[in-house]
């Protein structure tokens, strides 16, 4: 069985020197489908390692249930890499960034009204170990010491960039050895950081993407001995709504990597192969102005959304021979993918009207937050009587985080967190109009200490200056869509609407859907959720995974918060659009 040690000068694998040349590769971004290919791919690049972190709030979805299959089956995943000759390097948090749903920290933790996340608060504390002691026992079987491929698994992720409270990272340490892990530990921060987010004994890596060079010798000056590894090698970025989509020349990164190996230090791309926030599992950043995060995770890898390879994989593959054997052959050639334009969605189904169907409401003297609604991802309907008509100024003290709201079914205005948008003046029609209040939770925030990020309305809600009481909140997560009753018509909603439609195939293969001339909304095929679109940019299609579709009649549903595409139509394509580039 292989073993990771380190000595002086790096690592040692089975006594023998060893370097990573590893690559981010997160299982829970790529359908389960395709995790063979995708690894059989980074083992073509050149790489000997994959890393994935491991997102909490999808494995613990509520303190008494845990997943650990289907497109979230880990030890799956291990098999696959193990049999592909890949080691695999662990982060399972608790806390992982990623520009993922509130860095992968269940949103119930959140329920808890003063609770203070990654700290040594007993509350916190006792959820991580009640996590570690339901994930990490089934894992053992894969780690190295047992002759599985992990090597070593990170304690935390960047905490130096957080806080500095040195006990709260040994315990995680023990916590992870508490459960079972007997192989390396190691810890990755920024260069910046490194001192406040090292733990004495563990393994500190440093996370960086350019002037390799410099930063591998400040980590040498900090660490004399032991082997020298960039955890995050950023050869690419993440994109946001309203911006454009990021890249970085392949042959400029291709630079900076062949610097860095010829340090001699091991390596982790970030990303190798970034994949999809599927459904709502984007993250969001607010340092000042809340920034959600777009639903490709393309990243501009090696391998982009599709699992194609890029210039960038030839390019890297081109460097890493110059250092370490590279299996010979072609670079794969891109998958077969299918184009059906025109797909007309010929049903609806307004949501306001459908919205008692898909759940039931809870009566309140105020708003309740999807926390307290014990809600992760997707909306929340308000509603409440407005006692009288005429001309009145709706107030909200914190809206988390797009708020569209209507008086009987007509909208009347959208409040945006992002804007610091709070007021709204309307005109009300009789007395007992009801105020209907649509929430979009568009991501909790993943980094910093805005990751205590409650979703819905929080805080008063005036009108005119008194307090608006006697609510009824709706939890929509939008998790199934069986409930909803569609209907064939020409009319266009004034309101959020569901549209379906179906279309036929021969043979499954990926494609993309378009939705030019769509306002803002969520998508689904044949029940999977595809993530959001919105005109804003800079995505303009949305990734759709062969293993999704099915020879004959699919389904596509698109829940369109505006008014809407007037012909109704999408297309499937054979292309992406991420949007104009920015490097």
């Amino acid at each position: 069985m292989p073993v990771l040690q380190t000595d002086k000068a790096g690592f040692l694998l089975d006594g023998r020197p060893f370097r990573f040349l590893s690559g981010g590769l997160h299982y829970f971004r790529v359908h389960p489908e395709q995790w063979r290919d995708r690894l059989r791919k980074a083992r073509l690049m050149g790489l000997n390692t994959v890393e994935t972190y491991v997102p909490w709030n999808l494995h613990q979805p509520r303190p008494d249930r845990f997943v650990l299959d289907g497109g979230l089956d880990l030890p799956r995943f291990l098999e696959l890499a193990a049999a592909e000759g890949l080691h695999v390097l662990l982060r399972p948090g608790p806390y992982i960034c990623a520009e993922w749903e509130g860095g992968g920290l269940p949103s119930w933790l959140l329920a808890e009204p003063d609770i203070r996340l990654r700290s040594r608060d007993p509350r916190f504390l006792a959820a991580v170990d009640d996590f570690f002691g339901r994930l990490l026992p089934p894992l053992r079987p894969h780690l190295a010491s047992r002759g599985g491929p992990v090597l070593a698994v990170q304690v935390e992720n960047e905490y130096g960039a957080y806080g500095d409270d040195t006990a709260y990272l040994e315990h995680i340490a023990d916590s992870l050895r508490a459960h079972g892990v007997d192989v390396p530990l190691f810890t990755c921060d920024q260069p910046v950081d490194l001192e406040r987010g090292a733990l004495p004994g563990v393994l500190a890596t440093a996370n960086f993407g350019s002037r390799s060079a410099h930063h591998l010798a400040a980590l040498r000056a900090r660490r004399p001995e032991g082997p020298l590894m960039t955890t995050e090698f950023w050869i690419g970025w993440f994109d946001r709504w309203g911006a454009h989509h990021v890249v970085r020349d392949p042959a400029r990164a291709a630079g900076e990597l062949d610097e860095l190996l010829a340090t001699g230090a091991s390596v982790n791309f970030y990303m190798f192969h970034g994949g999809t926030n599927f459904g709502f599992t984007n993250g969001a950043n607010d340092k000042h102005t809340y920034r959600p995060t777009v639903t490709s995770y393309d990243y501009d890898a090696p391998l982009d959304e599709a699992g194609d390879p890029t210039e960038k994989y030839t390019a890297f593959r081109d460097v890493i021979a110059k250092y370490a054997p590279v299996p010979g052959g072609p670079v794969p050639a891109p998958g077969a993918k299918l184009t059906v334009p025109g797909i007309t969605l010929t049903q609806s189904a307004e949501l306001l009207p459908n919205a008692a169907a898909l759940a039931p409401g809870i009566d309140s003297r105020r708003p309740l937050t999807m926390e307290e609604l014990e809600q992760d991802f997707g909306f929340v309907l308000y509603e409440t009587a407005l006692p009288l008509p005429g001309p009145t100024l709706l107030e909200v003290e914190q809206v988390r985080d797009r708020a569209q709201v209507f008086v009987d079914g007509q909208p009347v205005g959208v409040l945006e967190r992002e804007n610091h948008e709070r007021a709204l003046a309307f005109t009300v029609p009789r007395a007992g109009s009801t105020l209907s209040v649509l929430v979009e939770n568009q991501g909790r925030v993943n980094y910093g200490q805005g990751i205590h990020d409650r979703k819905g309305l929080l805080g008063a809600v005036l009108l005119d200056g008194a307090e608006l009481a006697d609510w009824t909140s709706r939890p929509l997560p939008l998790t199934a869509l069986e409930d909803i009753t569609f209907t064939a018509g020409t009319t266009t909603p004034v309101g959020p609407a569901f549209h379906r439609g179906t279309f036929e195939i021969t043979e499954p293969a990926d494609t993309f859907l378009h939705l030019d001339g769509w306002t803002k909304g969520n998508a689904w095929i044949n029940g999977f959720a595809l993530g959001r679109y919105w005109s804003r940019g800079p995505q303009r299609s949305l990734y759709v995974p062969a293993p999704v579709l099915r020879a004959g009649t699919n389904e596509v549903v698109v829940l369109e918060l505006h008014a809407g595409h007037r012909a109704r139509t999408v297309d499937l394509l054979d292309t992406a659009d991420l949007g104009p580039t920015e490097e």
